[in-house]
């Protein structure tokens, strides 16, 4: 059986790190996808080729046993992943490993504008399959299908008050709801549309992993959102409200007088909804940041000054 270098099929070094791995993969399944080639089918072949490396390398105990087996890696694969005919003594750590597809990428990339894909419903409706063991005698045992993973990005106002996303998979169309609150990297499972079952076992599920994006305002630690207050010199010294835009609505919030710069307010309860759980908030924490007025007129400079000889 003729070796097989994925390293060389992915267009990667030996050494290449998973993220690198993963980035030659998107690029070649985009190039040699079915969808594009219209029917090529040294480009088809190429495009299982790929797949197939990506199984290996995309999978740490796999690369592992890849890199180990070297030119009899093929023969275990065959096998089954055992080591009936053929000797593996000369081989560390030779237990098999059930084999995996999976497609990590970005759904903004896969979806485009309008939040659907044909190019996602086909790359996950049957090309990425996981590959099913035997019993001797060629008879199919029953396993579990593949998962499939993708990422979707969101915004901070979308985690904190909700949202639904709408994509087709397999000429299906689904309804992603995220609850309030999620946390970032938090992953979502839809049971049962990942790959197919082998010998009628159970479908594989998808699995989402939700990331949230940075925001131009709030800092988010756990369910707590940390910002900057602005406040003019005039009210941090005499006290008053200043004017605020929460994540729930706009709030006025009463500034002490002679409120120091850096102070910090604690809101409670204005922070992030907790997940999964109704009515449940975490707290909001404010720094004051002390604005010094500019562009004085010569009578505000003539009042300063008087009030530095009073203070002196």
């Amino acid at each position: 059986m003729d070796y097989k270098d994925y390293y060389k099929v992915l267009g990667v070094e030996k050494g290449a790190s998973s993220d690198e791995i993963k980035k030659a993969f998107r690029k070649l399944a985009l190039k040699y996808h079915p969808d594009k080639t219209k029917g090529d089918k040294s480009s088809e072949e190429k495009f299982k080729e790929i797949n197939e490396a990506n199984e290996v390398l995309s999978d740490p105990a796999k690369r592992k046993k890849y890199d180990e087996l070297g030119d009899n890696y093929q023969y275990y694969r065959q096998s089954g992943n055992q080591s009936q005919g053929f000797d593996w003594s000369q081989y560390a750590n030779t237990g098999g490993g059930q084999q995996t597809y999976s497609f990590s990428g970005d759904f903004e990339d896969l979806f485009g504008g309008s939040g659907y894909s044909d190019f996602f419903e086909t790359l996950f409706g049957g090309g990425l399959g996981g590959s099913q063991k035997k019993r001797r005698g060629g008879r199919a045992m029953q396993s579990r299908g593949q998962d499939y993973q993708a990422e979707m990005d969101i915004t901070l106002e979308e985690a904190y008050s909700g949202t639904t996303r709408i994509f087709k998979h397999n000429g299906q169309s689904i309804k992603l709801n995220i609850k309030p609150g999620i946390p970032d990297g938090h992953i979502l499972k839809i049971p049962g549309k990942g790959s197919a079952g082998r010998g009628g076992g159970q479908a594989g599920d998808l699995l989402i992993k939700i990331n949230i994006l940075k925001h131009n305002i709030f800092e988010r630690q756990g369910n707590d959102l940390y910002a900057d207050l602005n406040v003019d010199l005039y009210t941090a010294v005499l006290g008053g409200k200043v004017q605020f835009k929460t994540l729930k609505g706009n709030i006025k919030i009463d500034i002490a007088k002679e409120s120091e710069f850096g102070k910090t307010l604690r809101l409670q309860k204005l922070g992030m909804p907790k997940y999964g759980t109704a009515n449940e908030f975490g707290d909001m924490y404010l720094k004051l940041n002390i604005q010094i007025p500019k562009n004085l007129s010569a009578k505000e400079m003539k009042l300063f000054n008087d009030l530095q000889k009073l203070r002196s």
